[in-house]
């Protein structure tokens, strides 16, 4: 027999990732004569090999570590006792694949406060809400309404050129709607000058999109924002900027200069090309999409100088930034990025896009260290996504409590506190379609916007949104709602996801459900930083608690094919039923419960 838990205190002293200056004791038991430790350096793959006292019966080693990506395994006799395939729910695996993993971080990387136990708004600020006449010789949409154009023009292309008009004078007469759901920071998609509706084609970043209004109306919006408890965090869009820029000005419609039209602009060393003029390197080869270089010292300065974009826009009072495509910026940039907006304020938070486990993500063959302590605070949280909305519609608990061990130990713990959980964003079906409309995935964008889940099947698919939702405001990190899921909002693939807010036709008992634990999460300090305990899964049913000195709250979600009874001493405070139970609770399928002694 051999045990060893990484998230059991005895067995390792400090959970999850540990500064570079802790000294950690690794401790395991078995009936062997001996035992050896084995880190391995992910970057130099050099081994160091640790033999481990036995005393009682336990055998025990001390190390302490430089900051990197590390692996390790116990050796026993020849045998290496590892993990397997991430699966951390027992003890112990024997198997010789799939090594523990320690992730070690500078001692001054610190993660801004103010963001932990809050709650993010994601707006696409089209399609949010629209105040004042709006002049432009653009399309915009006379029904608000109306579906965006998804079709190809004549010319093959999905032009993305149609607007609703939502702009900050819209979301200014929202606030107090976003402060009703306990928000404390919104995420704005791209909102500097640009062709397109989703404003990812960067035409200037010192201008402000004139259908959204002006800088003033940026500040005006900041301002309003922070007199309810809100910050605003801006989408940084650097891996590239649109063809029709100031910077690339494919067509002349800014003068003369530009990288495309003018072989010694300034702006020629950003852009990569092939063959000038015609052939450059793009995102993902969209040819509206050139691709900026991000060696190049004079494009860095542009962007992390003290006169760049970040160091303009930071000291307008953000609270921050999401970095797009961040696993396509070099790690030189990266950290640029971060010494210019923390050089300005050190609490601003810097969030990157990405979609995998972010603390061992490896991008265009390179291993990345965004939480070691030279470049991110936090990523949106796609892994606990996709296996809370796998738990919720195939009953894959077993799925999420791996997920939710994996995240615990691999990232800091100030990280952890930080994650962006999102159930979906301008990226993905929304949260309501993804549940009830899997019948469409793979089908064509006709047949998805003829598609509306309705009846029996809307009513299962909100159920179960409440579970998700639940899930994605108790457990660690920070929860972000895409503007409109609250209200049950549908929608598949984009752009079809992007419609605008359905003020109106708001589903309000959805809408009072997310004002619920909005309150939940907002009167515990648990949910701030409390530590994740108990947590247990059996056949689909899982439940956890968070606690810290202060609070102790029970959560448990019943996603399996039979009603499970939770038996308790005492009585208890349920949220969910806004009763107190005592004694047991029984929960049907797809029924869950928030408890705490009251």
């Amino acid at each position: 027999m051999f045990l060893y838990n990484p998230f059991d205190e005895f067995y390792k002293s400090k959970l999850g990732a540990v500064c570079t200056n802790d000294k950690v004791t690794f401790r395991t038991y078995h009936q062997g004569a001996n035992c050896t430790l084995v880190v391995i350096n992910d970057k130099t793959n050099e081994h160091h090999r640790f033999h481990m006292k036995k005393t009682k019966g336990v055998f025990h080693v001390e190390i302490s570590l430089g900051v990197g990506l590390y692996w390790y395994y116990f050796e026993v006799e020849g045998y290496k006792f590892i993990v397997k395939n991430n699966d951390y729910l027992g003890h112990y695996s024997y198997f010789n694949h799939e090594k523990f993993q320690l992730t070690v971080y500078s001692e001054d990387y610190t993660v801004p406060d103010w963001l932990k136990g809050g709650i993010i708004y994601q707006i696409f600020p089209d399609r949010f809400c629209k105040e004042g006449e709006i002049k432009t010789d653009r399309f915009i949409h006379k029904n608000w309404y109306d579906t965006p154009y998804y079709k190809p023009d004549d010319e093959g292309e999905v032009r993305n050129n149609d607007f609703f008009g939502g702009n900050f004078k819209g979301i200014i007469s929202k606030l107090s709607y976003l402060k009703s759901l306990n928000v404390s920071a919104i995420y704005l998609n791209p909102i500097f000058k640009a062709t397109s509706n989703h404003r990812y084609d960067t035409g200037d970043f010192f201008k402000i999109d004139e259908l959204l209004g002006t800088e003033e109306d940026l500040k005006e919006l900041i301002k309003k924002a922070k007199q309810f408890g809100i910050k605003i965090i801006l989408d940084g869009v650097f891996n590239h900027t649109g063809d029709d820029s100031v910077y690339f000005n494919k067509y002349g419609n800014y003068g003369s200069d530009g990288a495309y039209l003018n072989p010694s602009s300034k702006y020629r060393q950003w852009f990569n090309f092939k063959h000038y003029p015609d052939l450059y390197e793009s995102w993902w080869g969209i040819k509206t999409l050139p691709q900026t270089n991000k060696n190049n010292p004079d494009y860095i300065d542009f962007i992390c100088g003290k006169n760049g974009v970040l160091a303009h826009y930071t000291k307008l009072g953000i609270g921050g930034w999401r970095l797009d495509v961040v696993d396509e910026l070099n790690k030189n940039f990266v950290e640029n990025v971060r010494k210019g907006i923390k050089s300005i304020n050190k609490d601003s938070i810097i969030i990157g896009e990405v979609w995998e486990d972010a603390s061992n993500k490896i991008s265009y063959g390179e291993r990345r260290a965004y939480f070691q302590g030279k470049e991110l605070d936090s990523v949106m949280n796609y892994p606990l996504k996709n296996a809370i909305l796998s738990y919720v519609i195939h009953g894959d608990g077993k799925g999420l409590i791996a997920v939710i061990k994996e995240q615990i130990d691999h990232y800091p713990k100030a990280v952890l506190d930080s994650l962006m959980n999102i159930l979906a964003t301008h990226d993905t079906y929304r949260v309501l379609s993804t549940i009830g409309a899997t019948c469409m995935y793979g089908k064509t964008k006709e047949e998805m916007e003829k598609y509306e889940i309705s009846g029996k099947e809307y009513d299962i698919a909100k159920q179960k949104e409440k579970v998700a939702s639940l899930l994605q405001f108790t457990l660690y990190g920070v929860p972000s709602i895409y503007y409109g899921d609250e209200i049950g909002m549908q929608g598949c693939s984009d752009p079809l996801n992007r419609k605008g807010y359905a003020w109106g036709k708001e589903d309000e008992e959805l809408l009072s459900w997310y004002r619920k634990i909005g309150n939940i999460r907002s009167s515990y300090s648990c949910f701030e930083s409390g530590d994740i305990v108990d947590l247990f899964e059996q056949n689909g049913f899982v439940s956890f608690k968070r606690v810290n000195e202060e609070n102790e709250i029970y959560v448990a979600c019943n996603m399996s094919q039979t009603p499970e009874t939770i038996c308790f001493d005492g009585e208890l405070y349920d949220f969910v039923s806004d009763e107190y139970k005592s004694g047991e609770i029984r929960l049907k399928p797809t029924e869950f419960c928030v408890l705490v002694k009251k």
